[in-house]
């Protein structure tokens, strides 16, 4: 499953342009012995792997990919990875393009268990 810095990139959300293709694979999974293209694997459980995920097709095949208060969810849950500045421009960049449903974020908040980080970001957004 395509996500964080590919997802934004996919959804045209910030100015990131990531070097390596952001994968999530389950906890269990065995690495995928690529060379090509350079990979960043997230591990993640298997109910997570279905949630929030669309399916899109891309040259011909289906791939799968987080939508976009997935993303954001997970950029926050990530923050370490990828920086809190890339989760704040792409929060922003969602809310002004009006792409954004916060209920449906707020959902993926708490399954990811950032909703008190994001709080304070979200009412500085909306007020």
């Amino acid at each position: 499953m395509i996500c964080l810095l590919s997802a934004l990139q996919f959804h045209r959300l910030g100015t990131q342009l990531p070097g390596d293709v952001w994968i999530a694979i389950d906890r269990r999974a065995r690495k995928p012995a690529l060379s090509y293209p350079p990979l960043r694997i997230v591990r993640t459980s298997s109910a997570a792997l279905e949630q929030g995920v669309a399916r899109h097709r891309i040259d011909g095949r289906m791939v799968r990919i987080t939508n976009v208060a997935r993303t954001l969810a997970d950029c926050f849950k990530y923050r370490n990875k990828i920086g809190l500045d890339v989760a704040l421009e792409a929060l922003r960049d969602a809310w002004r393009s009006k792409r954004l449903d916060l209920r449906e974020l707020e959902g993926h908040a708490a399954a990811n268990r950032v909703q008190r980080v994001m709080q304070p970001y979200l009412e500085a957004l909306v007020s």
